[in-house]
């Protein structure tokens, strides 16, 4: 694990990557900066679930194979899978995949993200980060509104 510090701000916008392919993993660093992110990366699964303990990230981008050979050895994702939707709800969660059809509403719902991604798209990621922010934005707008007011 990273013993690196770093502060988060109440005016940052954190971003988690748990990817373990280089060229994923530059574009989507890349890409959240450029939105105005402050990124942060997981080398493995403890880290990642540490991480995400500490910070509430706004938008979360991991791969179907992140530390693992096959989806059900992700242990991230099972993590985020199982969580209670308080634990997660700050955070858009967005899946990469080489199986996945890009912004397939039902492999989304399947994987309890927000949105899927495969990886042969990812020169859209700027576009396809700011739709699932804006989506989960406007579907949480009541609930929000809600909260707010009451304290």
């Amino acid at each position: 694990m990273s013993m690196d510090f770093d502060f988060v701000a109440a005016t940052d916008k954190p971003a988690l990557l748990g990817l373990s392919t280089p060229e994923l993993q530059d574009t989507a660093r890349t890409a959240l900066e450029q939105l105005g992110y402050k990124v942060h990366t997981a080398v493995n699964h403890g880290e990642f679930v540490h991480k995400f303990a500490q910070i509430p990230y706004q938008v979360v981008v991991t791969e179907e194979l992140f530390s693992a050979t096959t989806p059900e050895e992700n242990e991230s994702l099972i993590a985020l899978q199982r969580m209670n939707m308080n634990q997660r709800r700050h955070a858009v969660v967005i899946l990469f995949g080489f199986n996945m059809a890009t912004f397939n509403p039902l492999q989304a719902f399947q994987q309890c993200a927000h949105a899927v991604v495969n990886p042969s798209e990812m020169f859209l990621l700027i576009q396809l980060v700011q739709k699932a922010v804006a989506d989960n934005d406007l579907f949480l707008n009541t609930f929000r509104e809600v909260q707010n007011r009451l304290g």
